[in-house]
């Protein structure tokens, strides 16, 4: 009796591993189209670019390769332009970051308590979004021509007309005014984000807070905000890797301008690469290299300085 039991236990148990079994056929046909193209245009190009960076590499060739080790990156350390480029990019991204993320926040937080309108305001504000970097480039450019655009119209209808300028062709102003554009263009992004993490929070807690007296204040300060940390950070450090990428909007505005008051590190690049005609595509790919290791290491450090404390769960 004893072993007939056994052996049934035994035949069921190869039974549920054969019905069990780890489908690898289907699973390589599946990711296969993925693979090859994240093979094929990710791994394959960041290689070559790391590749690139140790060669002298004249395009005018046929792509002809001169190994010369690490000469690129040590020209590019006394590259003052690059400095420059870096400089306003991390401007950019830490400025950003005190701007886009607590806007962001705040119009959803007034969103959240439904106020009359709220789904006019929730399309306007999430708009600029939806619109292409050569459209907005369009439009700001309006706004900020010296001689008719708005802004400028506008201080001088309030009697401010010494405060009108020229906001893209002067050096002190130029790359204000394009993190302005970046800010109006992605608080509408981070709203919607904050808005849905804002619903996803069990009313049950509020409500409980409200009962040990609360105020409305108190409670978004003490407890929807903590419980909003993860999806704060992940937006923060989005809009980190965003900023340090800028390229599209300087390109269609000012290419840099002036006096390279708006260069970024990607703009820089593509004109090394592209348009200086140098007939070296070593150099900017070493700059490409450096500033994909500066982007991945302040990534990593300001993930681990914001996720540091334990975080708050319900």
């Amino acid at each position: 009796m004893a072993t007939g039991s056994r052996t049934s236990l035994a035949t069921v148990r190869r039974a549920r591993g054969s019905t069990h079994r780890t489908p690898w056929g289907a699973i390589v046909l599946f990711m296969a189209p993925a693979a090859v193209l994240y093979l094929g245009l990710t791994l394959y190009p960041t290689f070559m670019t790391f590749y690139n960076s140790l060669n002298h590499l004249r395009s005018d060739r046929g792509m002809s390769y001169q190994f010369i080790g690490f000469q690129n990156y040590r020209d590019l350390f006394q590259d003052d332009i690059f400095f420059a480029a870096a400089a306003h990019s991390l401007i950019w991204a830490a400025v950003s970051l005190f701007l886009e993320v607590p806007i962001a926040l705040v119009l959803a937080l007034i969103l959240a308590n439904k106020i009359r309108g709220a789904r006019f305001f929730r399309t306007a504000w999430f708009t600029p979004v939806l619109i292409t970097y050569p459209v907005v480039g369009v439009i700001w450019l309006w706004i900020y021509n010296y001689d008719w655009g708005v802004l400028n119209v506008l201080l001088r209808t309030v009697g401010l007309g010494s405060l009108a300028t020229a906001w893209l062709g002067t050096p002190q102003t130029a790359l204000p005014a394009l993190i302005l554009i970046t800010t109006w263009m992605f608080v509408g992004f981070d709203m919607v984000i904050l808005l849905a993490a804002l619903h996803a929070i069990p009313q049950d807690i509020l409500e409980a807070a409200a009962i040990d007296g609360a105020t409305k204040y108190q409670a978004t300060l003490n407890v929807t905000i903590p419980l909003l940390r993860q999806t704060l950070v992940n937006l923060l450090i989005l809009c980190f890797i965003g900023k340090m990428k800028q390229f599209a909007l300087v390109y269609v505005m000012t290419r840099g301008g002036p006096l390279w008051a708006t260069e970024t590190v990607a703009t820089y690049v593509i004109k090394r690469a592209f348009e200086w005609q140098t007939l070296d595509l070593g150099y900017p790919s070493a700059i490409a290299v450096v500033w994909f290791i500066v982007i991945l290491g302040c990534t990593v450090i300001f993930g681990r300085l914001l996720r540091g404390r334990d975080s708050v769960e319900y």
